[in-house]
């Protein structure tokens, strides 16, 4: 026999699953657009009246970039205008990631096509108008900074910030309630739970304080809320003393402290910051735009430096150098792009800790999670489908539901639960 509990968190009983910054990030997108469309036809125009074959075919190039953000803008407003859609069964959240992986492909076959064309050009090279050429590829760069500008300011960027960042960064301290301080006779030390890169243990280090002390003489001890005991042992590292077992979750408990002939209690809470910098906060189709942006820009900036030396020292070779560079810049990133976004569509779970979370959470009172399965609904939002067995008959599946609401980014969870005396 089971029972089975489907609800949203934090949304009312909607099926919205739209990044925070959506109609920003929408506005910018269509800010961008009109910004290429312009300098499109500028370019097409000014080339024909004048007679420049590469000012038109810079103005063709921008109507394919123009092309390009047309992509993510479109996902953006029809995933707004049909966020509420009851045939979207996990709401319009994707749509940015499917655009994403679309101009993912498009970035590898733009990498592809001036791979080709330096290639070729190594072999059979062709006369440059350099008077023409460089100006050109300056106000391209300018339109592009101009573009990466307007879409700057979100959590867009090629590289991955990981799920290390957890309860504490390291041993400067950047958040307050992260750190718990102890001040003694002999100076103030910080309590920490680092996570970064690694299992989460305790971290002792000496703020105004020269820590001489001997690590067994250091004693730290946890208490949960249901009343066990935990006791943690110390090793001296360079600038810290650190435990040797790692800290079950979740991190909410009371902690006793002996240090410096005295014991101190300190209080730590599971705030949730961990899964809220993880890559399923980001938002792969303002990700992509930036991408394309920043990797014509980069294109931009070799074609100058090649045309420069070429017309400068006569390496006719350089330009065509510099076009392999830009291709495999903006390959690598396309492929980031296409893993990124490709994992998502395919529903492959982007948190493992937020399953390590959930189970802790659901096994806390002795129950057992029979099944998990956790995937991304749209960029901060996390989708859960929890299986628990259980013994406690008067535990339904909403209990389990309000056990699991202190994580911020579950916004949708199913919960089945199992009678174990009878499955």
């Amino acid at each position: 026999m089971s029972n089975f509990y489907d609800a949203p968190f934090g949304a009312g009983h909607d099926h919205v699953f739209l990044g925070a910054g959506h109609e920003k990030n929408e506005r910018k997108t269509w800010a961008v657009i009109v910004l290429c469309t312009l300098m499109m036809v500028a370019e097409i125009v000014g080339g024909s009246l004048f007679g420049s074959l590469a000012l038109v075919a810079d103005g063709l190039h921008m109507s394919t970039h123009a092309g390009a953000m047309l992509i993510a803008a479109l996902a953006y407003t029809y995933a707004r205008r049909h966020a509420n859609d009851p045939r979207f069964v996990f709401g319009t959240g994707k749509l940015g990631d499917l655009a994403g992986f679309t101009s993912a492909i498009i970035l590898a076959m733009i990498a592809l096509l001036i791979a080709y064309e330096a290639v070729a050009r190594f072999f059979a090279p062709v006369p440059i108008h350099f008077n023409e050429a460089i100006p050109i590829a300056v106000v391209g760069l300018l339109v592009n900074i101009a573009s990466a500008w307007l879409l700057s300011g979100g959590d867009h960027h090629g590289h991955s910030h990981g799920h290390g960042h957890g309860h504490s960064h390291g041993d400067k301290h950047d958040h307050d309630e992260e750190v718990q301080r102890i001040s003694t006779p002999a100076g103030d030390f910080a309590l920490s739970i680092f996570e970064d890169g690694v299992p989460p243990v305790f971290r002792l280090t000496a703020e105004t304080a020269n820590l001489a002390l001997p690590a067994n003489t250091v004693t730290v001890t946890t208490i949960r809320p249901d009343g066990s005991r935990q006791e943690f042992a110390l090793l001296r590292k360079a600038d810290c003393l650190e435990s040797t077992t790692e800290i079950p979750e979740p991190h909410a408990f009371t902690v006793l402290v002996g240090l410096a002939g005295s014991e101190h209690t300190l209080e730590f809470e599971e705030h949730g910051h961990a899964e809220d910098h993880g890559a399923h906060h980001r938002d792969h189709n303002m990700r992509a735009a930036y991408i394309h942006v920043v990797a014509d820009a980069a294109v931009s900036v070799m074609a100058i430096i090649g045309l420069l030396l070429a017309k400068t020292f006569g390496w006719l070779w350089m330009d065509p150098l510099a076009g392999v560079v830009g291709a495999l810049v903006i390959a690598n990133w396309s492929y980031g792009l296409i893993r990124d976004t490709g994992g998502i569509l395919v529903d492959i779970n982007p948190d493992q800790r937020m399953a390590g979370k959930v189970k802790a959470a659901i096994e806390a009172d002795g129950d057992k999670l029979v099944d998990l399965h956790v995937w991304r609904v749209g960029p901060g939002h996390l989708s859960a489908v929890v299986s628990v067995a259980t013994n406690e008959p008067q535990r339904g599946p909403q209990y389990y539901h309000s056990r699991l609401r202190q994580f911020k980014s579950l916004s949708h969870v199913t919960v089945e639960v199992l009678d174990s005396r009878t499955a």
